[in-house]
């Protein structure tokens, strides 16, 4: 339980830049994209992830300045479970959040579902 609330305290001071990324993300819900932010996972807080297309956007700003190794590391164990991570430095947010926004759609698209679609299959010549 307490994971649940050290990733609710994490969502309440969230950096200018996850913040500005995160209103964005929002608004790909319209477009079947459905994002949770501070998302703990196998001891870690997942800036922000798509469970449904396996991706996670890290915002990486100074604090992560000298964390490559532990930064791969964690890549590295979410791949083995599914997920992709991207990492978008916090200028290019603050800076270029069009281009940015753009580029994670791009990823989105072209991941395939993690999950298999629910409800019955479509009955003969539906979907075609």
């Amino acid at each position: 339980m307490a994971r649940i609330a050290k990733a609710r305290a994490m969502r309440k001071s969230m950096s200018p830049p996850e913040a500005r990324l995160w209103l964005s993300l929002r608004r790909l819900r319209a477009q079947g994209f459905h994002f949770r932010r501070q998302h703990p996972l196998l001891g870690y807080y997942l800036d922000f992830v798509c469970l449904s297309r396996g991706l996670v956007v890290e915002v990486d700003g100074g604090s992560h300045e000298g964390r490559s190794d532990w930064d791969r590391r964690r890549d590295d164990a979410l791949l083995q479970v599914g997920l992709k991570t991207l990492r978008i430095p916090a200028v290019d947010v603050r800076d270029r959040l069009t281009d940015v926004v753009d580029f994670i759609l791009r990823e989105l698209e072209a991941a395939a579902p993690t999950r298999p679609l629910r409800g019955p299959p479509p009955r003969d010549g539906e979907g075609d």
